[in-house]
């Protein structure tokens, strides 16, 4: 699973290059295995944030994009979706990932974290229940956040000394944080339906979707 999150994250077109950040030494090897470069962390890091913060603080790259290590499908053009959000707006210090909701059935799961945003595309708020609400009783336009977090260098070595508020606390969603604390969170939207590991059944549905992808090529490649 690993391998494949490196290999799509590596097709990004504005990603100069891709570390594998861990504290366990079984997946460092892993990542050794197939050739990723690897950083071991502390392992008394409270959230990815901050391990991710560790490795940025010995690097010189102006921006820092932190990808979930079980998002096997993880769409390179989505991670450059990100990327631009920062690229082309020097004043936002840190960008993350929308998508449509479109089963219903996430409305009301509150493991599904729902977002609104203003008119330029900065998050208002984050939240695990659905907003916003209609008070009409029909649901549309409701969009879910996708964990993917491009961060400016300096943010994000600075983020673990913000003050942690009421809001992340009660939603125990860490990226309130930067907004309870007045920064901006810039959300681009996109078409990638994230599907992270978690579960047996989650690894079950992937291997299905791996099997019919790698049907789906040797298809095409017959044809051509």
């Amino acid at each position: 699973m690993l391998e494949h999150v490196f290999e799509r994250a590596s097709r990004a077109r504005y990603l100069t290059r891709v570390v594998v950040a861990t504290d366990d030494e079984r997946i460092a090897a892993e990542a050794r295995r197939f050739g990723a470069p690897v950083r071991l962390t502390r392992a008394d890091h409270l959230s990815g944030t901050d391990r991710v913060a560790e490795v940025a603080s010995a690097d010189t790259a102006e921006l820092i994009v932190n990808i979930q290590g079980d998002e096997p499908l993880i769409d390179p053009d989505a991670i450059d979706a990100a990327a631009l959000g920062l690229l082309n707006d020097p004043g936002i210090p840190m960008c993350t990932l929308k998508k449509r909701i479109e089963n219903p059935a996430e409305l009301a799961d509150p493991n599904v974290v729902k977002v609104v945003t203003d008119r330029a595309g900065d998050a208002i708020y984050f939240s695990r229940a659905t907003i916003p609400y209609s008070r009409e009783g029909a649901v549309a336009n409701v969009f879910k956040h996708i964990g993917l977090y491009v961060y400016r260098r300096d943010f994000l070595l600075s983020y673990s000394e913000l003050p942690v508020g009421p809001l992340e606390k009660a939603e125990r969603l860490e990226q309130l944080r930067a907004l309870e604390n007045g920064y901006k969170i810039r959300v681009v939207e996109t078409d990638y339906e994230s599907l992270g590991v978690d579960t047996p059944a989650d690894l079950e549905q992937v291997a299905r979707l791996f099997d019919g992808r790698m049907e789906t090529d040797t298809i095409l490649k017959r044809d051509a």
